[in-house]
């Protein structure tokens, strides 16, 4: 009887091409500041290019990269729907233990931290990130601020980035 095939000997799946549109267009955020510009499909295009950045060019996993996605979902949306944001900048940094995102806007006010309530619809972006980034902080800037997270990676992918 033949071994079943564990997910690791699957093919990875291609990149989508909306994927490396927005790459092409707005930068590499495993690179340097990839700038999204404000629109319908804005978090999708941040969260695309985050997940891209952990699954395609750190080869960081699936559970790192679904984490990183919502925060980056959140804070991206936060950042066009309270400041106005005509762009919004994302980075990212992988560190032997950590990878460490940035969300950058334009407007130096401050996000609230504010609890979630079972019955509000929206209000829960800081909350998440409060809950599923191992840090996170806010660096006020003459020209904006940025929002920024780090999580912690699982021991066998921090053993991987020692290499």
């Amino acid at each position: 009887m033949a071994a079943k095939p564990s997910p690791d000997d699957e093919p990875p799946l291609p990149t989508p091409p909306e994927v490396l549109g927005a790459l092409a267009a707005f930068g590499n955020p495993a690179l340097g500041e990839a700038r999204v510009p404000a629109g319908p499909c804005a978090t999708r295009t941040a969260r695309g290019l985050a997940r891209w950045a952990v699954t395609d060019h750190w080869a960081l996993g699936e559970d790192v990269a679904d984490t990183v996605c919502l925060l980056v979902s959140e804070l991206a949306g936060n950042a066009i729907q309270h400041t106005g944001a005509r762009t919004v900048g994302l980075r990212m940094f992988p560190c032997p233990a950590w990878i460490s995102v940035e969300v950058r806007d334009p407007s130096r006010a401050l996000p609230c931290l504010v609890p979630a309530q079972a019955f509000h619809l929206t209000g829960r972006g800081l909350f998440l990130v409060d809950t599923f980034a191992d840090r996170w902080g806010v660096n006020v800037e003459p020209l904006g601020k940025t929002v920024w997270f780090q999580c912690a990676l699982p021991p066998a992918q921090k053993e991987e980035k020692r290499r």
